[in-house]
């Protein structure tokens, strides 16, 4: 059919076509709540006949728990303000089928403010809804994974670490663990054990890197001193034998190497004579029982793992009554201060806190270095390890 000459064309919908094919239910109630008109696509969405919905009390297509939140809540809501707007139910449709909606309202009075009208409008949530399911299934799935995760960077760290510290008589011990991030593991790892009557070794080491990567590495460097120091008295010989265990295991790769101190303990003079030698890690520190610190000077020595014939840097010590020995990871050189890009041992803080507390016990100047960590908070992006060696006065 055409429009006649010079007619405004026919249109292409209508107001009753909009209302009753609408992408979304409408409804409207008396004050009583009981429905005075339905669109077709609500009608459709129940699986219910138009006769059958007028009349009927709104509510009463509810679940019993939508219905009493409706009534306590929202119902309030929509007396006092006049409207409500995004508000989620779920509807009983044919069958008893769940369908979860989204509800916009508003009320019509007459000229004394007295409600006349409640129209509403509902959304099919459907969709929503199965996102929500799976979205919070994907959270679950989420979680337990890093609980996993978690659950195996601590036992990777637990198996980088003594179980306990076993020093010799006449020697107090002391060591902490201060980890970066409580599900990745790092590659920081300590442990001083006896070799024979009167003797013991301890090291100290950081792996580059983290993960499970590392904390392999890291397994492999603890296992293979502790082999090398029952068969050489000698520590550079014992870092020897690491770096070729290293080159051997990952080849050209020169990814997989490690920092570190090792040293042997031997019992002389009502003290320690302390034999130790590094390989590209930070100088130990000795705190001396007359309240003087000085650096055990290892400059030169070079990281396990990455050169042929590596060079390694030894030194010697007594460890007298009232003096303490203190070896560390540069996860405590290196934490930031604030948020600039300051490191906190860029102007020898650290010698200056170990004058500030010598002479110290090994479990005092540890536990100074523990609050130290927890103090710079986030700015601790390593894991850092502290080993602390002292003979009682």
């Amino acid at each position: 059919m055409t429009s006649p000459e010079g007619a405004e064309p026919a249109p292409e919908y209508t107001v009753e076509d909009l209302y009753e094919q609408a992408p979304c239910g409408h409804l409207a109630t008396g004050p009583d709540r009981r429905i005075l008109s339905v669109n077709e696509t609500l009608v459709r969405w129940l699986g219910r006949r138009r006769e059958e919905l007028i009349g009927t009390p709104f509510t009463d297509l509810l679940t019993v728990g939508s219905r009493i939140h409706f009534e306590t809540h929202f119902a309030p809501l929509l007396h006092i303000t006049g409207e409500i707007r995004g508000v989620t139910v779920d509807l009983i449709a044919a069958g008893g089928n769940r369908l979860p909606t989204l509800i916009a309202a508003n009320v019509k009075t007459d000229a004394s403010g007295a409600p006349t009208t409640i129209r509403l409008a509902l959304q099919d949530a459907s969709d929503r809804r199965a996102y929500e399911r799976e979205l919070l299934a994907e959270r679950q799935r989420a979680e337990q994974e890093r609980a996993r995760a978690t659950a195996l960077a601590r036992t990777l760290k637990r198996s980088l670490l003594p179980p306990t510290l076993s020093p010799p008589p006449g020697l107090e011990a002391s060591a902490h663990l201060h980890a970066a991030s409580h599900d990745e593991v790092g590659g920081d790892f300590y442990d001083l054990f006896a070799l024979t009557h009167g003797r013991s070794a301890f090291f100290l080491g950081d792996v580059c890197g983290k993960g499970v990567d590392a904390a392999t590495v890291a397994s492999l460097t603890r296992y293979t001193l502790r082999a090398a120091a029952v068969f050489d008295d000698d520590p550079v010989a014992v870092l020897h034998n690491l770096d070729t265990v290293l080159l051997g295991e990952y080849g050209p790769d020169r990814s997989h190497f490690c920092t570190v101190i090792f040293g042997v303990l031997t019992h002389q003079d009502n003290g320690f004579d302390v034999h130790l030698a590094s390989g590209g890690h930070p100088p130990a520190l000795l705190l001396r029982g007359d309240g003087t610190v000085e650096k055990v000077s290892t400059e030169g020595g070079q990281a396990a793992g990455i050169f042929n014939n590596a060079r390694f840097v030894s030194a010697r010590v007594h460890l007298a009554a009232g003096d303490t020995l203190v070896i560390y990871t540069d996860g405590v050189t290196e934490a930031r201060i604030g948020r600039g890009a300051e490191r906190f041992d860029d102007h020898d803080a650290l010698m200056e806190l170990a004058r500030a507390h010598a002479p110290s016990t090994a479990t005092e100047i540890v536990e100074t270095l523990r609050t130290l960590l927890a103090d710079l908070g986030e700015g601790v992006e390593d894991d850092a390890a502290v080993l602390a060696l002292g003979v009682p006065r």
